[in-house]
C-alpha cells in the first residue's frame, strides 16, 4: 500500500508518495502557474479502468488567470487529466453569476459516486458522476439570507461541506461569512445552525447567522457530534449543530483555520492555533498542533519535529487526515503558506517534512492506494 498526498498550491499541483509515512518522494508540478484551491479523492465510478474502489479518482479545483476555474479529474493519480469542455461547474442561465473559484471537493460517504463542491460565489454544487459534472443546489442558492451573506477575507464562498455518513439527506455547510447551515431533505431547504457561535464583530454578537466559521469536522461517533474552528472561537456541538459550546479553554489562542477529527476514535480532534487578527502566525513562532482526546475538554500540544521559528500560517483546507486500511494510526498532514508540508503517522506526536519550498499551500488531501 502507498500513501499519496495531493498538494494544491498557488502555482500548481504536487503529488507526494510514501510506503511508510517516513520517507517521501514528490512529483510535479502539474498545472504549473494555475491555482489549485481544492483537491479531493473519490472512489472511481463503475466502468473506470481498474476495479472500483481500488485506485481513487483524484479531483482538483483548477483556476487559471486566462482560462478561468473548473474541476478536472484523473483516474491514474495524475498521469492523465480530463476536463469538461463546457466546465464541470457552470452557473445556469438566469442566475446572473459566474464561477470564480472551487473551494471544496468532498466525497459523500453515503453515496459512492456523489461529490459535493463548495464554490465562490457562495454556492453549493452536487455531482452524481464522481465529479465529472455538477449541478447547482438551488435550495441554498435561492435562500432568502444569501443576499446578506458577507464575504470573508478570502472571499464569499462555501468552504466546508460535511455530509452525514448515516443520513444521505442531511448535509452541513459552512461559509464565510454566513455561518453554518444544515439541510435535512437533501438540499431542498436549509436552516442556519449557529446558536452559541459568537460573531463578536457584529452589533449583535449572537445573531441567527453571519458568523465567520473557518472549518467544521464531524466526530468519529457520527454527525451528531461536531467541532468548529471559528474566527475567534473553538466549539463543539452534541446535537448535530443545533447548539454549540466553547471548548477553547486550554488553547494558546482560539483563532485558527484547521479542524481535524480522527476517522475512527471518538473524541480525538486537532486544531492549529494562530495568533489572532492581523498577526495570523503560530504563537511565539512555534508551529504546533493541539490535540484533544476527550472531545475538547482538555488539550495537549503535539508536534515533535515541527519548527520553532515558523512565522507562517496554515489555511483551512491545507490540512487533512485519512484512515488507514489496517490497524495503524491515520496519516495527519498539513501544508504551510511558505510551502512546507509535514506528515505524521503517530496521531501528531511527531512529524516528518514531506516537502519544502513549494508555492503557498492551499489544499491538501491524502489517500491510501494499492
Amino acid at each position: 500500500m502507498t500513501l499519496v498526498l495531493a498538494v494544491g498550491t498557488r502555482k500548481g499541483l504536487f503529488l507526494a508518495h510514501s510506503s511508510d509515512g517516513a520517507e517521501w518522494s514528490v512529483d510535479g508540478p502539474q498545472y504549473l502557474m494555475r491555482e489549485i484551491a481544492a483537491v479531493g479523492f473519490v472512489d472511481p465510478p463503475d466502468g473506470a479502468d481498474g476495479a472500483a474502489g481500488a485506485v481513487p479518482r483524484l479531483l482538483v479545483g483548477v483556476r487559471s488567470e486566462h482560462w478561468g476555474p473548473t474541476v478536472a479529474h484523473s483516474d491514474d493519480l495524475g498521469q492523465t487529466w480530463v476536463e469538461s469542455e463546457r466546465g464541470a461547474v457552470r452557473f445556469p442561465e438566469g442566475t446572473d453569476a459566474a464561477l470564480a473559484r472551487v473551494w471544496q471537493l468532498q466525497a459523500d460517504p453515503g453515496r459512492p459516486t456523489r461529490v459535493w463542491a463548495g464554490c465562490e460565489p457562495t454556492s453549493l454544487w452536487v455531482s452524481d458522476d464522481s465529479g465529472e459534472s455538477f449541478g447547482l443546489v438551488r435550495g441554498l442558492w435561492d435562500h432568502p439570507h444569501r443576499p446578506t451573506w458577507e464575504p470573508g477575507f478570502g472571499g464569499a464562498a462555501v468552504h466546508t461541506v460535511v455530509p452525514d455518513a448515516t443520513d444521505a439527506d442531511r448535509v452541513l455547510v459552512a461559509m464565510s461569512a454566513g455561518g453554518v447551515y444544515v439541510t435535512s431533505d437533501g438540499g431542498t431547504s436549509w436552516a442556519p445552525s449557529n446558536s452559541g457561535i459568537s460573531a463578536y464583530f457584529l452589533p449583535d454578537p449572537n445573531p441567527e447567522y453571519g458568523q465567520c466559521v473557518h472549518k467544521v469536522a464531524a466526530d468519529a461517533s457520527g454527525a451528531a457530534v461536531l467541532y468548529a474552528q471559528n474566527h475567534h472561537g473553538v466549539y463543539r456541538s452534541d446535537d448535530a449543530g443545533a447548539t454549540w459550546a466553547s471548548i477553547a479553554d486550554g488553547l494558546p489562542s482560539d483563532f485558527g483555520f484547521v479542524m481535524l477529527a480522527h476517522p475512527t476514535r471518538p473524541g480525538t480532534v486537532w486544531v492549529l492555533p494562530l495568533e489572532a487578527d492581523a498577526r495570523r502566525v503560530p504563537p511565539k513562532g512555534r508551529l504546533r498542533l493541539h490535540r484533544s482526546r476527550d472531545g475538547g475538554r482538555s488539550w495537549s500540544e503535539v508536534g515533535d519535529g515541527l519548527p520553532d521559528q515558523a512565522w507562517t500560517a496554515v489555511l483551512r483546507d491545507a490540512a487533512c487526515i485519512t484512515g488507514r486500511d489496517d490497524d495503524t494510526a491515520p496519516l495527519v498532514a498539513f501544508g504551510t503558506r511558505d510551502g512546507c508540508v509535514y506528515a505524521s503517522t503517530d496521531e501528531g506526536e511527531s512529524f516528518t517534512q514531506v516537502a519544502a519550498h513549494l508555492p503557498d499551500v492551499l489544499s491538501l488531501r491524502a489517500a491510501v492506494v494499492p
